[in-house]
């Protein structure tokens, strides 16, 4: 079974330049256009990890990743802070 990770950014250049580097590494990859976005989609559904723009509009990377630590479901979840 792939390995899942959830992309999370809001330029869509970005997130297509680590979906194809991420797919050609064997991971399977979920898009996620901004933060609340994010939340949704890992409530929906975990992955093994994710990575975070630091600046989005609305919430930015590290009001989601304090979310996330808050959440006993995904406290642990790795997150990776990117910025472009």
């Amino acid at each position: 079974m792939k390995r899942t990770v959830l992309v999370v950014d809001d330029e869509p250049m970005t997130r297509e330049m680590l979906r194809m580097m991420l797919e050609l590494a064997g991971y399977a990859v979920t898009e996620a256009v901004d933060g609340e976005d994010a939340l949704e989609k890992l409530d929906q559904q975990l992955t093994d990890m994710v990575l975070l723009d630091v600046r989005m509009p609305g919430l930015d990377g590290y009001q989601v990743c304090e979310r996330l630590r808050a959440d006993a479901r995904t406290s642990d979840l790795p997150v990776v802070m990117i910025s472009a």
